[in-house]
């Protein structure tokens, strides 16, 4: 596909979405609109984060605001005392109202992550992370994703790692520097819309980590110079896929699964 056609198949889709189109008026994050202060949004949404693969987004997010809801469960979200927690509070206050489902695995996928960002920032939470790193995302993928790639499973992972930049940059309104290098974060969504768009071919719906980071390298090498970041299109070809791929311009149906 040429490219002049190619990036104006891509501004249809961004006018799509930005008409709703797409549906999305409600992404799964916005439930911790209002919610959640401003100052506790980077921990909540980077602990939240840090659970948020293969399974729906919309109910992991919704047991994630009825857990902040419960004064008796808010202070999982508070990196310093999920760190230390005892092991059997930290677990009963994560099952209660399903941000864990696995009662060992995701309990402690949480506490090291906290331990990670205490051990990681001088004031012991994400914002302070964030402040080491000068907001620069290749200082922070060093840190995340080798220095202390161990403390942060899951969470340093090119999908939710690229997302996770998105997220805060979108809830939490940190402006990085060098926002170019967020890719797409290439879950099973996005893998669909990028062969559907003829950009990859099918094999990458295999979604191996190789299929992925063919995908995030497609994607900027077909948006640079186009003057979008690759994560830019990231929701809009979530909800594309998630709608079953209806001809842009057009409304789509409704789809209860995720």
């Amino acid at each position: 596909m040429e490219q002049d056609i190619f990036l104006h198949r891509i501004k249809a889709l961004i006018q799509a979405h930005e008409d709703g189109a797409l549906g999305g008026e409600v992404m799964p994050e916005d439930v911790l609109c209002g919610l959640v202060s401003q100052d506790e949004l980077p921990d909540v949404l980077t602990l939240g984060m840090s659970l948020n693969y293969q399974r729906n987004a919309y109910a992991l997010w919704q047991s994630i605001a009825d857990t902040y809801r419960d004064e008796g469960s808010r202070w999982v979200f508070v990196p310093k005392k999920a760190a230390k927690a005892e092991w059997d509070v930290l677990c009963k206050a994560l099952l209660r109202n399903r941000v864990a489902l696995q009662p060992n695995r995701h309990p402690e996928i949480w506490q090291r992550v906290a331990q990670g960002i205490v051990q990681s920032s001088a004031q012991g939470n994400v914002a302070g992370l964030i402040e080491f790193a000068g907001c620069d995302i290749d200082r922070l993928k060093t840190i995340m994703q080798k220095e202390r790639k161990r403390d942060f499973p899951y969470l340093s992972g090119p999908k939710i790692f690229n997302y996770w930049l998105y997220v805060l940059e979108t809830y939490a309104g940190v402006c990085w520097k060098s926002r170019e290098l967020i890719t797409v974060a290439p879950d099973t969504h996005i893998l669909k819309a990028t062969v559907q768009l003829g950009l990859c071919s099918p094999d990458i719906l295999r979604g191996a980590a190789e299929d992925r980071q063919a995908a995030a390298d497609a994607w900027e090498q077909a948006l640079s110079g186009s003057g979008w970041a690759p994560i830019d299109i990231h929701t809009p070809l979530w909800l594309w896929s998630r709608a079953g791929f209806p001809a842009l311009g057009e409304r789509r149906r409704e789809h209860a699964d995720d």
